[in-house]
């Protein structure tokens, strides 16, 4: 998710999705069989209404999707890419009964409008509130404590140590032939400790929902979220002598900017995302945000569960075609596990209301999806963080992703609780929050590719849930200090809602 503080909380993540039975040409059950549904619309439509992005999730192959496409251009739409591999079809159209409408065509499984403000009306910008910037003194404090082995900012990155990377790299630094994809806000591959790692080939700009290749079409623009370049380099900062060191800085990174201009990751750019990271062969992605405009997407709203649809699909054929996919828990303190959240920022591209969720039906995806590696943050002490998500059941792994400095205090040379990293126009900042752990995890499965090229994305998870150290419930929970409990953690030592399996360990991922 985003950073401490941010609108975007991981600083972005999401919800189970649907039986994927469709894709494999199967109707899931309650849907209409196909002979109790139209060929296509017959009636005229209505052209004059908003312009909205859609996604159509058809059932069967590739004849279906074609028979979907002509009732798609019957009800008013036209289409922008069709993902033919997993029957999802990204539709514009300004038929405001569009999506009713193309639900009763035959082959059509779900479809939903992706936003609730027209397209380009959007005003919204994401904001980088829990960013500090580095001083020169730091730097220069810094640079005269580090060792031979040392990039120059690294006596700063307490949250290298915790996680027992700096061991990790006198093994291994990882290997070229590892690829992990930052789904974001664009990555800076200029930045002088990315530009040795990028992959130009697995990165692309995939905000329409169809991949985009031009040249530099990945980076964020000047005004845009360094949220992504900042993760990058969590990821793989290259170990050069220069600023900071990643997890795993001998792996390739690559960027696949996901995020309109004024910060929100819709649905028809979340599937582009994962599906462009799978048909290029990348062996993780990162996946630091929640998809807007819902915090949680509702599987009895006809919408919303097109949406948790579509990219249940695209993340599944991702892992399917060898890919581990990683993502934040968010920002919000909210109990993943718990029977009741209140969700009062839903729509966040028009006007938010006041909705009480079960989160057994509405999900935060991608965190909340089958497949995906959740992770909570924690801080330079090791406690979840003050803003992090958690639940029993939910919470895979848990990863540094910074907290307060009053909260969490790192031990000296290091001076800042949050995270350090990367920043656009080959700066360096701070930050904190779930979209900061994450990272932490996706590099450390990248070591793990790297000691097992061979392993599958099953193999690689159970390795990182069995080497993760096993972090016990911390109760009482009163990281503000102030007497009153601030989050209660279930489960055992080696099972929890707070840190699931254990506090990520990159040692161990580099061990044969």
């Amino acid at each position: 998710m985003a950073h401490l503080g941010s609108r975007r909380g991981r600083a972005l993540a999401l919800p189970v999705g649907l039986a994927l039975t469709a894709s494999l040409g199967f109707l899931p059950s309650g849907a209409a069989s196909a002979a109790e549904l139209s060929d296509a619309p017959t009636s005229a439509v209505a052209t004059n209404g908003p312009k909205l992005t859609y996604v159509v999730n058809v059932a069967g192959g590739r004849w279906t999707a074609a028979s979907v496409k002509k009732a798609i251009a019957a009800a008013g739409g036209e289409v922008v890419v069709s993902y033919d591999q997993i029957g999802v079809i990204v539709v514009h159209s300004q038929n405001p009964e569009f999506a009713k409408t193309i639900r009763t065509a035959r082959g059509v499984v779900s479809a939903g409008a992706t936003r609730t403000a027209p397209l380009s009306a959007q005003t919204d910008t994401a904001v980088d509130e829990g960013a500090q910037s580095l001083s020169a003194a730091e730097a220069k404090a810094a640079a005269a404590k580090a060792t031979d082995e040392q990039d120059p900012l690294e006596p700063l990155q307490w949250d290298l140590p915790a996680i027992k990377a700096d061991k990790a790299h006198q093994k291994t630094l990882g290997s070229k032939r590892v690829t992990v994809a930052v789904i974001d806000t664009g990555v800076d591959d200029t930045h002088p400790d990315l530009a040795p790692n990028f992959d130009v080939k697995a990165s692309a700009n995939c905000v329409t929902g169809k991949p985009d290749t031009t040249a530099g079409s990945w980076r964020p623009n000047p005004g845009e979220s360094d949220h992504g370049t900042h993760v990058a380099g969590t990821i793989a900062a290259a170990k050069n002598g220069v600023g900071v060191t990643g997890v795993a800085p001998g792996v390739k990174v690559s960027g696949i900017k996901v995020s309109t201009p004024d910060g929100f990751f819709y649905t028809e750019a979340v599937v582009c995302g994962f599906m462009w990271a799978a048909e290029q062969g990348v062996e993780v992605t990162n996946n630091s945000y929640y998809t807007d405009p819902w915090m949680f997407a509702c599987k009895n709203d006809e919408d919303q569960k097109a949406l948790i649809e579509a990219v249940t699909r695209a993340s599944r054929y991702a892992e399917r075609k060898g890919t581990v996919n990683v993502a934040a828990a968010g920002n919000s303190k909210f109990d993943l596990a718990a029977d009741e959240i209140l969700d009062n920022s839903s729509p966040n591209d028009t006007t938010p209301g006041d909705r009480v969720i079960d989160p057994k039906e509405c999900l935060d995806y991608p965190a909340m999806l089958p497949g995906i590696v959740t992770v909570s943050a924690t801080g330079a002490k090791d406690l979840k963080a003050s803003y992090s998500n958690y639940g029993l059941g939910v919470i895979d792994v848990s990863a540094p992703g910074g907290d307060r400095t009053e909260y969490q205090t790192p031990d000296a040379p290091a001076v800042n609780g949050r995270i350090l990293s990367t920043t656009v126009n080959g700066g360096y900042n701070y930050k904190a929050g779930t979209s900061m752990a994450a990272p932490h995890a996706a590099g450390v499965l990248a070591l793990i590719k790297s000691t097992h090229p061979h392993a599958s994305p099953a193999a690689l998870k159970a390795l990182l849930y069995a080497q993760a150290d096993d972090r016990a419930c911390t109760n009482p929970y009163d990281i503000e200090g102030d007497g009153k409990i601030d989050a209660v953690c279930e489960g055992g030592k080696n099972k929890n809602g707070f840190y699931g399996a254990g506090l990520i360990d990159a040692l161990d991922a580099v061990r044969r």
